[in-house]
C-alpha cells in the first residue's frame, strides 16, 4: 500500500470543514502533512470565495493553517479555461455567481456584461434570482458558450445538505435543451481541474492524492484523472453509498485521524 504522497489535493466543504461547524481532525491533519513536507492545495468546487478569503475562513474559524497560494478554486479554474480558449472572440462573459467567481473572470482580462457575451457562466449564487438565471438562458440561446463551475448537486454545511452549484446548472441547462445545448463543466468530478491543478503543483500524477468527502465529486475526480483518492466519511458520501460502487476509492477512512502521513 502506497501512501508516502509528495502532494495533497484536499477538498474544503464536508473535509476541512462543514459550513460554519467545526471538523475535529482537519487542523492535526495538515498540521501532519506540513511537519511531514507534503505539498498542499486545497481544491474547492466553491467559486464563491477568493483564494485570500478561502485561507483566512481556514485559519481564523477553523485552526487550519492555510495560505492563498495553496487554494485553487472551481473560480480561478474557469478563468483559466477562459483564457486558453478565448481564441478570436471578445473577452466577454455574464457570470451567475458570486465575488470569488467574478473577480477571478475579470482578473483573466474578461469584461462582465450581460449583452453578448462570449461565454456564460454559472456557478453557485446564494442571491441567485430569476433575472438572472432569464439571462443567462436567453443569452446561451443567442450563442454564448455555456460554462458550469461545477456539478456539485449539495453543499453539506451546518444546517445539512443545502443546494449546490449544479442544482443552478441543471436549471439553466434545462431551460436551454430547446438549443441543444450542454454546458462545459470545470470542476470535479472533470478531468479538467485536475489536469490544471497538477499543472500548478508541478507534480505527477502517481505523486498525489486527492481527498474529499464526496464519491460522486472529488473520488470520481481522481478515478478519472488516474489519481490515487482517500475518501473521508465527515461530508456528504456514506459507507453504505460507497460500497455500492463499482470504481472503489484507494483509500476510506472514518476521520482524517485515522491517515498516517509517511
Amino acid at each position: 500500500m502506497k501512501t508516502n504522497y509528495q502532494g495533497y489535493f484536499i477538498d474544503l466543504d464536508g473535509t476541512m470543514y462543514k459550513g460554519k461547524q467545526k471538523i475535529p481532525a482537519a487542523p492535526g491533519f495538515i498540521q501532519r502533512l506540513r511537519k511531514a513536507g507534503k505539498q498542499i492545495m486545497f481544491l474547492t468546487n466553491n467559486s464563491t470565495r477568493t483564494p485570500a478569503e478561502v485561507a483566512r475562513n481556514l485559519q481564523t474559524n477553523h485552526g487550519i493553517e492555510a495560505y492563498p497560494e495553496e487554494v485553487y478554486t472551481t473560480a480561478l479554474a474557469t478563468a483559466d479555461y477562459l483564457k486558453a480558449n478565448i481564441k478570436e472572440r471578445p473577452k466577454t462573459a455574464y457570470v451567475v455567481g458570486e465575488e470569488g467567481l467574478k473577480i477571478a473572470i475579470q482578473a483573466a482580462d474578461f469584461t462582465l456584461t450581460p449583452t453578448k457575451p462570449s461565454y456564460v457562466v454559472v456557478g453557485l449564487d446564494t442571491q441567485v434570482t430569476y433575472q438572472k438565471l432569464e439571462t443567462a438562458v436567453l443569452d446561451i440561446l443567442a450563442g454564448a458558450t455555456f460554462v458550469g463551475t461545477n456539478a456539485d448537486s449539495n453543499l453539506p454545511n451546518e444546517k445539512g445538505l443545502t443546494p449546490g452549484a449544479g442544482s443552478l446548472i441543471k436549471l439553466v441547462e434545462y431551460a436551454t435543451t430547446v438549443g441543444g445545448v450542454k454546458p462545459i463543466m470545470i470542476g470535479k468530478p472533470e478531468t479538467l481541474i485536475m489536469e490544471l491543478a497538477l499543472k500548478r503543483s508541478g507534480l505527477k500524477r502517481n505523486q498525489v492524492v486527492m481527498v474529499g468527502d464526496n464519491y460522486r465529486t472529488d473520488i470520481l475526480a481522481g478515478i478519472r484523472s488516474q489519481i490515487d483518492t482517500l475518501l473521508v466519511y465527515t461530508g456528504v458520501s456514506t459507507p453504505e453509498q460507497v460500497e455500492k460502487q463499482t470504481q472503489q476509492p484507494t483509500y476510506t477512512v472514518r476521520t482524517l485521524d485515522e491517515w498516517q502521513v509517511n
